[in-house]
């Protein structure tokens, strides 16, 4: 089965003070650059970056990478918006399932993507949980992508539609991190936006 990965980079990062796709881990790869290799290390493909604010600086980060970026002109909206490009750019592609992350989880590993993709199917939905919380990623299979993006609006992505659909739940806490983080007293060690990660 051919799992499409959608990584989600387009916001302004308001709280942070800083677009999050451009804030660099401690080597000095920006968090755009760190997912978008994770998902495609899961065996994620093709892999779909949706960029917005900031969308030339994150574009030239991916230049080298074996990624397919995408521009979401109406990202203010929030994270729907992003959603929705990705959705519709990926209605060509022959993926039967797509797995989606934000780009604001440090702590997602590629054993956490990969263990929800195994669960994936083209009427499946999926979604990781960290001690019973829902979190990322979320697998959302092609017979429900219509209605994804019928549905999304605003910035709950498609949370109201998993919830309503009842996804299956993937518990992941044993191998990953799966907190948000949306403003600086919550970056991991090392981690700095302009490239204040120990890296550079």
């Amino acid at each position: 089965m051919k799992i499409a990965g959608l990584l989600l980079a387009a916001g302004a990062g308001h709280r942070m003070g800083t677009p999050k796709a451009l804030i660099r881990d401690p080597s000095g790869v920006p968090w755009v650059v760190r997912t978008a290799r994770l998902l495609a290390e899961a065996g994620c493909t093709p892999v779909v970056v949706v960029v917005g604010a900031a969308a030339e600086t994150a574009r030239a980060s991916l230049t080298s990478e074996p990624v397919e970026v995408v521009e979401a002109v109406d990202w203010p909206e929030g994270m729907s918006a992003s959603l929705r490009t990705g959705l519709t750019h990926l209605e060509s592609s022959p993926a039967e399932a797509v797995v989606v992350v934000p780009v604001d989880v440090p702590g997602l590993t590629v054993a956490a993507v990969q263990r929800v993709m195994s669960r994936a199917g083209a009427g499946v939905l999926v979604r990781a949980t960290y001690d019973g919380a829902p979190g990322h990623p979320v697998t959302i299979g092609r017979d429900h992508w219509n209605a994804v993006l019928a549905s999304a609006r605003g910035d709950e992505g498609a949370r109201t539609y998993l919830r309503s659909h009842r996804a299956n739940l993937v518990e992941c806490a044993d191998i990953a991190d799966g907190a948000d983080v949306d403003t600086p007293d919550r970056l991991p060690a090392g981690h700095g936006a302009g490239g204040q990660g120990s890296g550079g």
